[in-house]
């Protein structure tokens, strides 16, 4: 059965997006990080908040729980737990029951240990996880952790949209372009994106097939990444995990 719901980005800080999943009068939010835009959001759509959804505990992605709550007393919120302002801690297997259908809950660490995705249909809400063109930071994680989260996640149906919690891609994409320079299709991704951002418009969502065939993270095992790390004097040898591994500082002091 087709989904019912529609999904819409709130715009926060400089480049965070809060989802919004719509039906009817319902919603509800995922990674709040300010509550102002999307009470805004909510009252000029006349929508009622029915939950929200926190994938971790960084503060861009749920510091506005206190006002939202105040704003929205009794709302279910569901995320790892220990994060202040959860009510329903989740872990992995576990599936939230909301009014437009069921989430199932999946653990992703690397880029903090807690951090969670919520797989709805076809959405995926995978925070600072997966990002088009790209992928977290390692904080707090290791990056045998992260390679492995971003390989469940690229087990997921390759029809699966992609909506991570910030608008990254064009920087992203200028790294995967270095990193990845003969194929074809980031040269495609930053053509499209490009006027999409010149016209004010997100770049998500992007989807699991798109990100297997482009996102270097996705594709560190292949030939083509290892080669562009030697080039760059990097010994990557024959270990997948050493490539991510390399990939992902290269890109930590990428200009």
């Amino acid at each position: 059965m087709a989904a019912t719901f529609s999904i819409a980005p709130v715009g926060a800080f400089t480049d965070n997006y809060i989802w919004v999943l719509r039906e009817g009068a319902r919603a509800v939010a995922v990674d709040p990080g300010e509550a102002a835009p999307l009470l805004r959001y909510l009252e000029q759509e006349k929508l009622r908040l029915e939950a929200v959804l926190i994938t971790h505990h960084h503060a861009d992605h749920c510091g506005g729980l206190p006002e939202l709550l105040r704003a929205c007393p009794g709302v279910p919120v569901y995320g790892p737990a220990g994060i202040p302002g959860i009510s329903h801690p989740v872990m992995e297997g576990d599936a939230v029951e909301l009014d437009m259908g069921q989430a199932k809950v999946l653990e992703v660490p690397g880029h903090t240990l807690d951090h969670l995705a919520y797989l709805l249909d076809d959405a995926l809400f995978c925070g600072d996880t997966l990002f088009a063109a790209g992928c977290g930071r390692v904080f707090e994680g290791t990056p045998e952790q992260m390679l492995a989260s971003l390989k469940k996640l690229a087990r997921l149906p390759p029809q699966t949209k992609v909506y991570p919690a910030h608008e990254y891609t064009l920087s992203n994409l200028r790294f995967a372009l270095a990193a990845d320079q003969h194929n074809p299709i980031l040269a495609m991704r930053r053509s499209r994106d490009s006027a999409l951002r010149e016209r004010g418009l997100p770049t998500l969502p992007s989807t699991i097939a798109l990100e297997t065939a482009s996102n270097p993270f996705l594709r560190s095992g292949e030939p083509a990444l290892r080669e562009a790390l030697r080039q760059r004097g990097g010994h990557p040898g024959d270990s997948e995990e050493t490539c991510f591994a390399m990939l992902r500082e290269w890109k930590n002091d990428f200009r």
